[in-house]
């Protein structure tokens, strides 16, 4: 799970809250807003816990960084679901480096290319990536 930050056409910063399945390489985004409060990213695991259970999936873990927007309900609410929270270490982007290359990869080849409008139109692209991340051949870097 991370954010990542990219900016639209007016200057406006804005936020894109995503999560990756690290054995299909699935990439879900979860949403986009311009300011990230701890109910809205709670909302969003309530959503993703919610999705993953009419799916019939369940994920074991969930890595995510020590960044202050993941509130601690959060990992209660995932704990609940039977989902254990991992915290990358400080300055190790290794530990989730299928999320930090999707996130490279969605700024260089997609974000670096387009104008983008307004926050709806931020998670369109993000979203549409999912496409090319999924495929059943191996990534090789």
């Amino acid at each position: 799970m991370r954010f990542h930050r990219d900016r639209h056409l007016y200057g406006q910063r804005q936020y894109v809250l995503a999560v990756i399945e690290h054995a299909t390489r699935r990439v879900r985004v979860l949403g986009t807003t311009a300011r990230p409060s701890a109910n809205w990213v709670l909302q969003a695991i309530k959503n993703l816990v919610m999705d993953l259970d009419d799916a019939g999936c369940r994920a074991r873990y969930l890595l995510r960084d020590k960044d202050g927007t993941f509130p601690a309900l959060m990992d209660e609410v995932l704990a609940e679901a039977g989902t254990k929270t991992v915290l990358t270490g400080i300055r190790m982007p290794r530990m989730n480096s299928i999320m930090e290359r999707w996130v490279q990869s969605c700024r260089h080849e997609l974000l670096d290319r387009c104008l983008v409008w307004n926050e709806r139109h931020l998670g369109t692209p993000c979203a549409s990536t999912n496409a090319s991340t999924t495929s059943t051949e191996p990534i090789r870097p």
